[in-house]
């Protein structure tokens, strides 16, 4: 019984929320870890029969595993939504989930690289690679547009406009916004681009991919993490980043030179501000180390 809802729930999620494989998988492996937790009580509870009490009790056992209050957030979420479907169904008549709250999450101001870094990260890539331009344009598009890994990855060759200026991007939940470009960012992928066109072979479903490997396939995310790691080491960075730090960088760098909030958010493609005002924090944090760094009597 479970079985068939989570499978109709995962078409809802795909067909009416427009989420994306990653997020589907994601809402499914919270509701089966509901679903063990009553295997492991031997307990042949049915999803119309779920009451608060039943959801407690899980929320007790998921702890009992020490997991962090960001997973016990998401996995509460996950059920919710789940709940909530079940509910607009009628497959259930009330939500049981809808009185369960979410621990409080702490707020981390997210690691970022300063301008000088970025262009000694630029600095170190080997051009005499083969692969060496196309990691210089990989790098800059990044910073130049903010983008997700997901976002890099799948960015298409009829998505450059180039000539306005723009480049335009599938997000989260397929939805596409227009990111402007920087100049910088164009210029390494037209470059890199001379190279796409001298591969021996381009797949056929990668054919309108910008970025590719060395046997004209896409770039899989774990690549891009490791060209970031690999670049980093060789730089002598000692900060952790990732491919995701340039997306930070390029927010903070907009917020702290006076960029509007909402533009910035536009620009991410957040769907709440609240996510976007994280950057505005940023110049304060650094404000704060320099004084423990610098000042005598700190």
């Amino acid at each position: 019984m479970w079985d068939d809802y989570i499978k109709a729930f995962k078409h809802y999620l795909r067909l009416e929320r427009s989420l994306s494989d990653n997020s589907i998988n994601a809402y499914v492996l919270d509701i089966n870890k509901l679903v063990s937790f009553f295997e492991n009580k031997k307990t042949r509870i049915q999803p119309q029969n779920v009451k608060i009490n039943h959801l407690k009790e899980f929320l007790i056992w998921i702890n009992e595993f020490s997991v962090s209050a960001s997973t016990q957030s998401r996995i509460i979420s996950g059920i919710k939504a789940f709940f909530k479907y079940l509910l607009i169904e009628n497959i259930i008549d009330s939500n049981p989930a809808s009185l369960i709250e979410s621990p409080r999450i702490a707020r981390k101001i997210p690691e970022v690289l300063s301008l000088e870094e970025i262009e000694s990260l630029l600095v170190h890539i080997d051009l005499s690679k083969a692969e060496g331009q196309r990691n210089k344009a990989i790098i800059e598009t990044l910073y130049s547009c903010g983008l997700r890994v997901s976002e890099l990855i799948d960015l298409r060759l009829r998505n450059l406009f180039f000539d306005e200026g723009f480049i335009k991007v599938i997000g989260k939940g397929n939805k596409e916004r227009f990111v402007p470009i920087g100049t910088k960012a164009i210029k390494e992928i037209n470059f890199y681009l001379q190279d796409r066109n001298s591969l021996k072979s381009i797949s056929k479903e990668s054919e309108n991919i910008v970025f590719l490997n060395r046997r004209g396939k896409k770039l899989s995310r774990v690549m891009i993490f490791t060209i970031v790691k690999n670049l980093a080491k060789e730089t002598g960075i000692k900060k952790k980043i990732s491919p995701h730090t340039f997306r930070h960088s390029f927010a903070s760098h907009l917020v702290d030179r006076g960029a509007d909030l909402r533009a910035v958010q536009d620009m991410l493609g957040h769907e709440s501000i609240i996510t976007t005002e994280i950057y505005t924090h940023l110049d304060n944090e650094y404000l704060r180390d320099a004084i423990i760094q610098f000042h005598p009597r700190a």
